[in-house]
């Protein structure tokens, strides 16, 4: 099931959302490889665009064989907002996305994020500069509305392509849910319903039958998949092959977790460096690993791990594991 953002065209709807700390270049090289049809790079501040703050430069790393990809920004100042979007657009990116989501409070505190879901007007004139700014197509990510008592996916959602913006991913909970409870998918059904641009759901899609559900309750156009891809890069293949063909493809086994615990290492640390890329792979490899027999002492001995040769016994062990 392919898809159209604007005048970008996708391979599939399987989309690899925007998630702080885990979709780098290495974890999209990944997922992609897997079947992800769009990835999208963790969120960036206008801001510190604008400042020039060193981590910038690896937030925005992107490789040659990532396209289509979308890059994500937040901030709250129009002006500013639209100058660095201008600025980054002439990068290796096909798609601008903007965050309204995002739920952590120091965000929040700023206006930023899930925050601008209160204030429509301002978000009119957040788009409305944005779109106007870049040649490339512009897309929102939103939550349901800000907490039960201002749900509001419809209005902003129906701003947004007032706008020009080329397609919205609705998350079916709001900002005072965080990621806590169940997902209404219904909320995103109403937005499908309200406008014409793709509608993206999120929220909720761990599974391939979930996503069938997904698609299937809410009319959505587009599936995007957050923390059921985190330590599962697999989930974009197992969600095509059963949309395709009804196949249910098991989870892979303790050897093909390892060897791409492995893969993703040996990424990690060409991009980082030993010391940091290993660290990184702490949480990864927890999740990675959940569920597997001995997981607990698995995920303690990972966090002693500082160097690829450590991983490579770690790995023996996991393996030696499968097959005792």
């Amino acid at each position: 099931m392919s898809l159209r953002i604007g005048n970008v065209e996708l391979k599939n709807n399987r989309i690899l959302a925007p998630m702080a700390g885990v979709t780098d270049l290495p974890f999209r090289l990944l997922c992609r490889e897997q079947g992800c049809g769009l990835a999208c790079t963790e969120m960036v501040s206008a801001k510190a665009i604008y400042y020039r703050n060193r981590n910038t430069k690896e937030l925005l790393a992107a490789g040659e064989q990532e396209h289509p990809l979308a890059v994500q920004l937040f901030g709250s100042d129009p002006e500013l907002v639209a100058a660095m979007a201008r600025q980054i657009a002439e990068g290796p990116y096909d798609i601008i996305d903007f965050n309204m989501g995002c739920p952590v409070p120091k965000v929040v505190g700023n206006g930023e994020g899930s925050a601008l879901m209160r204030d429509p007007a301002l978000v009119r004139r957040l788009l409305t500069a944005l779109v106007k700014a870049v040649d490339k197509p512009v897309t929102i990510k939103i939550r349901k509305g800000f907490d039960e008592e201002h749900v509001n996916a419809v209005e902003i959602a129906r701003i947004a392509e007032d706008c020009g913006v080329s397609a919205v991913a609705v998350h079916g909970r709001t900002r005072a849910q965080f990621y806590s409870g169940k997902a209404d998918w219904d909320i995103i059904r109403q937005v499908k319903e309200a406008v014409n641009i793709p509608v993206i759901g999120n929220g909720d899609i761990f599974t391939p039958q979930a996503a069938r559900a997904m698609l299937e309750e809410t009319g959505c156009d587009g599936l995007m998949i957050a923390r059921g891809a985190q330590g599962d890069p697999w989930i974009f293949d197992r969600i095509g092959r059963y949309l395709e063909t009804g196949e249910l493809i098991p989870k892979p086994s303790a050897d093909v977790i390892a060897r791409m615990i492995w893969r993703h290492a040996n990424l990690q640390t060409e991009q980082k460096g030993e010391l940091l890329g290993m660290k990184e792979m702490r949480k990864h490899i927890a999740w990675y690993t959940a569920g597997l027999p001995h997981s607990a002492a698995l995920r303690r001995a990972s966090n002693e791990v500082g160097t690829l040769a450590e991983l490579e016994q770690l790995l023996y062990s996991l393996r030696s594991d499968s097959h005792s």
